[in-house]
């Protein structure tokens, strides 16, 4: 195979991986009905003066799959971290003992994990066009390369396969996701 046909079909692969990458990290952010120290990922705190990180101001944990835990190193954060939940408006309701921040994890509706499949394809179908871009690049430079037309023909071939097995594993990881969400 030619050498610069390979870079191509490399460059195509490394691009529909980080597609799926994304896609994994994109679906962790939905949360599937129990609790996860993930959830509060986004969420920023006011850090004398500067935004910080939760997870880097406490010890965020679950102890049960409905409850979630934050243990700030500092007591004196616990109202900031508390205003930083709220702020980061995720639709949960601090409890503050004095010592930690309790959340408790409500229940997912019927409609709310129809919501979130629906969000969870989406976030799918954005991956799937992210593999399909990777394909139109490598086909256009691929056409590009002075090659005989079989070694065109072939590698055209090649990066279809690589595509069609992408989107297959698109499709499996959203379908492990949308049980895990329906699961009640």
């Amino acid at each position: 195979m030619n050498e610069d046909i390979k870079f191509i079909i490399d460059t195509a692969e490394e691009a529909m991986e980080a597609a799926l990458k994304h896609l994994e990290k994109q679906l962790v952010n939905i949360r599937a009905g129990k609790a996860s120290p993930a959830m509060l990922g986004s969420v920023m705190v006011d850090y004398y003066g500067s935004q910080t990180p939760l997870n880097q101001v406490a010890n965020v944990n679950t102890p049960d799959g409905r409850t979630i835990s934050v243990q700030p190193w500092e007591k004196s954060m616990l109202q900031e971290i508390e205003r930083g939940i709220m702020l980061a408006n995720l639709g949960f309701n601090p409890m503050n003992n004095g010592e930690m921040i309790i959340i408790n994890v409500p229940p997912l509706t019927e409609e709310r994990r129809k919501d979130l499949a629906k969000q969870a394809k989406a976030e799918a179908e954005d991956a799937k066009v992210g593999v399909r871009n990777a394909r139109k690049d490598a086909m256009n430079e691929i056409k590009k390369v002075d090659v005989s037309e079989d070694l065109q023909n072939n590698a055209e071939i090649d990066v279809q396969e690589l595509t069609d097995s992408y989107v297959k594993k698109i499709d499996s990881i959203l379908d492990v996701k949308e049980n895990e969400i329906m699961t009640v």
